[in-house]
């Protein structure tokens, strides 16, 4: 019997994508490998750190890296580190306010206020507005990389553009933006200062883990607070095991041929749409994100329809079922995102719509 069965829990079908509800991504056989070495022997974790984010940065080709406990921990050390909060507990942070775009609010801004800074929302229309919110007790702006093209967003250039000559470094939340694998440097090449991502989803470390990358100087700030060093960061824990899985994990990211992988994704989405579209009680479509959704929007998603089933519905019949599905849901229709599928999965995913369809005919939608 396995730890599930244990604990009487039935393993999903993901369909949905690299989401923290549903556990992110699935770790190679020689991350975990890398995990279990390291969990046989003590170490010096501050070095180990070190050490991490060195080779880490190496094989990113950026200047410097930091490991923290996912992406939301990163944001809370890259904004306390920012405001020059050191290591001391009782250091007042004299840089207090984080700048951010109204059309990039989202639930993650916690991780901002966590760090004992203020939102400061702008609504700007250029780059002037934006410049005119940064003064003295700007700590930092945040920008969220999925929201760059929402309505009431700048462009990123033009976001680092206005704060040219503040000292007012450019956070990029951009924890889902993988793939593409270019995004990494991306970011950091348009005026970002740091970029944040997660080390388990697209990276496929473990869920626990995630990237601070950029300036050397910031990146020191950040691991100087960051555990196992007494500052704002101490709680947010980075074990041994932790920390060798996503070197292992970077390492086999950065090799991974890519558009093979995009290749696979397009075949399984074919197949999806192809047969789901031919069946009478549903409608499906090839669909490519272009505004903030489903993140990343880089993966081609199949969107289904049942007119006579409302998309939540569908959704939930779903994840009731035997197997149990876990997709996405966009307005009128569920989205199948084959980011965390395999194509062995596929038949299986077909069945389980088409049955989930069938059943609410049968029972007269009761």
């Amino acid at each position: 019997m396995g730890i599930y069965d244990e604990l009487g829990i039935t393993p999903l079908i993901n369909a949905w994508g690299t989401v923290t509800a549903v556990a992110g991504s699935l770790m190679a056989p020689a991350v975990v490998d890398a995990m279990r070495e390291a969990s046989e022997a003590f170490v010096d974790l501050h070095l180990l750190h070190r050490r991490a984010g060195v080779e880490i940065a190496r094989m990113l080709g950026v200047e410097a890296a930091c490991v923290t406990s996912g992406a939301a921990a990163g944001i809370t050390i890259a904004a306390a580190a920012s405001a020059g909060l050191g290591g001391e507990a009782d250091r007042p942070v004299l840089r207090d306010e984080c700048v951010i775009l109204r059309a990039h609010r989202s639930r993650y801004d916690r991780a901002v206020t966590v760090a004992g800074l203020r939102i400061v929302e702008v609504a700007a229309h250029g780059a002037s507005d934006l410049r005119a919110a940064v003064h003295v007790r700007t700590a930092l702006v945040l920008y969220v990389a999925e929201a760059e093209h929402a309505p009431g967003s700048l462009p990123l250039d033009v976001v680092a553009g206005a704060l040219e000559g503040t000292g007012v470094p450019l956070v990029v939340d951009a924890a889902a933006e993988l793939p593409p694998r270019s995004n990494l440097r991306r970011f950091l090449d348009r005026g970002a200062d740091l970029v944040i991502v997660s080390g388990g989803k697209e990276i496929r470390g473990p869920q626990s883990s995630g990237l601070i990358l950029g300036r050397q100087d910031l990146i020191a700030a950040c691991t100087a607070i960051g555990f196992p060093n007494h500052g704002i960061g101490r709680g947010m824990k980075t074990d041994k095991e932790t920390i060798a899985g996503l070197v292992r994990a970077v390492d086999l990211y950065v090799r991974r041929d890519e558009a093979a992988q995009f290749r696979a994704w397009d075949r399984m989405v074919e197949q999806i749409v192809g047969t789901l579209d031919a069946h009478p009680l549903l409608h499906a479509r090839r669909h490519r994100l272009r505004e903030a959704g489903i993140q990343p929007a880089s993966i081609p998603r199949a969107y289904v329809t049942a007119p006579a089933l409302p998309a939540e519905e569908l959704a939930a019949r779903l994840r009731a079922g035997d197997p149990a599905v876990a997709v996405g849901v966009d307005g009128d229709a569920i989205a199948i995102n084959p980011q965390c599928l395999e194509p062995d999965q596929v038949p299986a995913l077909i069945r389980a719509i088409v049955g989930a369809c069938a059943y609410r005919a049968r029972t007269g939608g009761h």
